[in-house]
């Protein structure tokens, strides 16, 4: 029998939870280390699964099945495609830096009524959430998928809810006000979704009798299954409700500049670059492979709401005078750019779509994670408060630049690649809705900029005279989100070699082919 391989991807980080939490109170730094080396052990078996994984091989690779609950047909089902294994190798690697930019986030407070933060919980509940965004990515049970789905809630609502920003340290019952009010939010919002996806799991069972997603997707394209028109849409709708909810799409978004906003800067980042990618990741496998002909119906509306999602998430982000809910913003006009070259149908969308998901984890992670040290260090989220910190603090401003330029997509990072593939994948099908996505590049241009000028340049404030530079424990967490920024702006082909299989699997599941270019002969 072979190692169980995604198995110890998702239970390694389990074990670290609960051994992290049960560290004494006492050794809080031993807490730390801890989980900081179960996250790099960790990703290092995400490593091995990216070295076994072969693009050229089946769809499925380093498949797990054993039974569960027979009585009910659910199997405990794992499989990695490749766009699978991209996002569980990004949530791995961002883990450890996550925990290391966190290092000092749940401390113990002593001043004013604080209540004593327990360390150990903070770092316990960052593993348990990697352990199910992990084996989210990686279950092929539908059921399995949904309870791990619904679970990584309760840790999240803690984390939000839990262990705010300092950045409020004037108000301690308005802080802890609002810190609940995104928590509830957050979970509310979630669990309806979830409610509604319940419902058409259990449809989905009833009409195919399992819950497997090989079967399902097999019996689908043999003719041996068939789903009538309705029930189809109607199962269809009930999963992507529950995933557009996740991703966040407008108008179901409005939970995550709360939550983003109120939690520390690297549980912000686990929010928007770790767990809502889950979200998407699910539109492609689930609703695109259960579901091809309801998805094509629903298309044309699924891609008006992303425009508005990019237009509108842009756009509120001009205005913003917080940091933080500015990149909140910024990340709901990404998901629609995301959730638009899923529904493009093409495979330049979807390959574009999931390698924006890369890319967007860690230019996400590289802008929220400066600012994060940026609001430690002056005590306050307003962009009004800050000014001329390049000139006191060269590095900072500099990597926040970097981070700021990958955001609005510039040529040779990241970000650029995936947003031309996504635009160039929906021009070519829906040539009106690519044109007005691109608007969403102006008004990015805009917001960076404009937040780059009012915090780092012009004259230097008082309060930011004697603004520390980066330290090395910070360099360590932003040089190699700088790095992976840079070498996959330049050179993507390591991530596209990988997805574009299983992006072809996909369209082959819908049963769509990329548009011909209409191109007149050469005479």
């Amino acid at each position: 029998m072979s190692f169980p391989l995604l198995t110890a991807t998702a239970v390694l980080p389990a074990i670290g939870a609960i051994a992290t939490a049960a560290v004494p109170a006492a050794r809080r730094t031993a807490a730390k280390w801890l989980a900081l080396l179960v996250s790099i052990a960790t990703l290092a078996l995400a490593i091995a699964v990216l070295v076994r994984f072969d693009p050229d091989g089946a769809r499925y690779q380093l498949t797990e099945s054993h039974a569960w609950i027979a009585e009910f047909g659910v199997r405990y089902e794992l499989g990695v495609d490749g766009i699978g294994v991209a996002l569980l190798a990004l949530t791995a690697l961002l883990i450890p830096f996550i925990i290391l930019a966190g290092w000092h986030d749940a401390d113990p407070l002593e001043t004013g009524n604080r209540r004593w933060r327990p360390t150990q919980g903070f770092f316990a509940l960052i593993l348990a959430v990697e352990a199910m965004v992990i084996i989210s990515f990686e279950a092929t049970d539908v059921f399995l998928f949904y309870i791990f789905f619904e679970a990584m809630l309760i840790p999240m609502y803690f984390l939000i809810g839990g262990f705010g920003d300092r950045a409020h340290a004037g108000s301690d019952e308005n802080a802890a006000a609002q810190r609940s009010y995104a928590a509830v939010k957050f979970l509310l919002y979630n669990l309806v979704g979830g409610l509604i996806m319940l419902a058409a799991v259990i449809g989905l069972y009833v009409v195919a009798g399992n819950f497997s997603l090989q079967e399902i997707a097999e019996a689908r394209a043999n003719g041996s299954l068939h789903m009538a028109t309705n029930t189809e849409r109607w199962l269809f709708l009930g999963f992507f409700f529950a995933f557009a909810v996740k991703a966040p799409l407008w108008p179901l978004h409005t939970w995550l500049p709360n939550a983003m906003g109120e939690a520390t800067a690297p549980v912000a980042v686990l929010i928007t670059a770790v767990v809502d990618k889950v979200g998407t990741f699910a539109m492609l496998r689930f609703c695109l492979q259960l579901f091809p002909e309801a998805s094509k119906w629903a298309t044309p509306a699924i891609l008006v709401l992303a425009v508005i999602s990019i237009i509108y998430g842009a756009l509120l982000a001009v205005g913003q005078r917080d940091i933080k809910r500015l990149v909140a913003y910024a990340s709901i006009s990404h998901f629609g750019f995301i959730i638009m070259g899923i529904f493009a149908m093409t495979s330049q969308g979807q390959s574009g779509a999931t390698l924006y998901m890369v890319n967007h984890g860690i230019s996400t992670a590289a802008l929220m994670l400066v600012a994060g040290f940026l609001i430690s260090r002056r005590g306050s989220r307003l962009i009004a408060d800050y000014g001329g910190v390049q000139k006191v603090a060269p590095v900072l401003a500099g990597t926040f630049l970097i981070g700021g330029l990958a955001t609005l997509s510039l040529p040779g990072l990241a970000p650029f690649v995936s947003e031309f593939l996504v635009l160039v994948g929906t021009f070519a099908r829906y040539p009106v809705i690519g044109i007005i996505a691109t608007f969403g590049i102006v008004l990015a241009a805009l917001y960076t900029l404009v937040l780059y000028q009012r915090t780092m340049t012009g004259p230097v404030k008082p309060e930011v005279s004697a603004m520390p530079d980066l330290r090395v424990r910070e360099l360590v967490v932003v040089a190699p989100l700088v790095v992976l920024l840079i070498f996959l702006g330049v050179y993507p082909k390591p991530v596209t070699d990988i997805v574009n299989p299983a992006v072809k699997s996909t369209m082959s599941d819908v049963h769509k082919k990329d548009p011909k270019p209409e191109v007149e002969a050469a005479k």
